[in-house]
């Protein structure tokens, strides 16, 4: 038979229910966020052959390994862009890493493509933002928006397509090294943390990165 409750009983278990999430969520915040990996996350941090941005006396080096079309990756852009403003000292290195599919592959390599005129970041943000189906059209626009030149872009692409498809290659060997299974994964120093945080979860995951010492 179906169980009734009274209305004292419903608020009761309501009660029950949302202080059992408030527990949940204060010993979430109180645990150790991440995993150490120790000198693993040197040779992915050491920079000089990914697209970065951030201050050079950044006192914290942070990899992201995303794709474009990554529903965590687009969801967590934002409290992860908003959680480096706030802390001002992130040096960011952008590992593209398109499982997706082949729409991933050439958004991914279009967006490496930009490096070269000094925009990735700005085409990095509208390709994470942007809720159209990715074509040559839509990255086209994107590219515009960003203040590219599409035509140099392609150029330069078609140039160096073996360099590009190379080191999207790499982020995928350097993704699995440390364990990653899919998209999004953040590594802080030698903390590393899979799957879509929010700004509060960068931020600690920052903060631990620095008393982790530096990778």
């Amino acid at each position: 038979m179906p169980t009734h409750f009274s209305r004292r009983q419903a608020v009761q278990l309501g009660a029950v229910v949302v202080g059992g999430w408030a527990i949940g969520q204060a010993l979430r915040r109180t645990a150790p966020i991440g995993r150490d990996i120790g000198a693993r996350a040197d040779a992915i941090l050491k920079g000089g052959v990914s697209p970065e941005a951030g201050p050079a006396d950044a006192t914290v080096k942070f990899a992201v390994f995303s794709d474009y079309r990554c529903p965590a990756c687009r969801g967590a852009f934002a409290a992860m862009e908003d959680a480096i403003r706030r802390d001002g000292k992130v040096r960011i290195l952008y590992k593209d890493w398109p499982i997706f599919g082949p729409p991933s592959e050439r958004a991914a390599s279009v967006a490496l493509a930009t490096a070269e005129q000094g925009i990735y970041p700005a085409v990095h943000r509208r390709l994470m933002t942007d809720d159209r189906t990715i074509d040559d059209a839509m990255l086209r626009d994107i590219v515009v928006q960003a203040g590219g030149d599409w035509t140099r872009a392609t150029a330069w692409l078609a140039a160096h397509a073996e360099g590009v498809a190379v080191r999207l290659r790499a982020n995928g060997r350097e993704a699995n090294a440390i364990g990653l299974a899919g998209t999004p994964g953040y590594l802080a120093g030698p903390i590393l943390v899979t799957g879509a945080i929010d700004a509060t979860d960068f931020g600690r995951l920052f903060a631990r990165a620095r008393t982790a010492g530096p990778s």
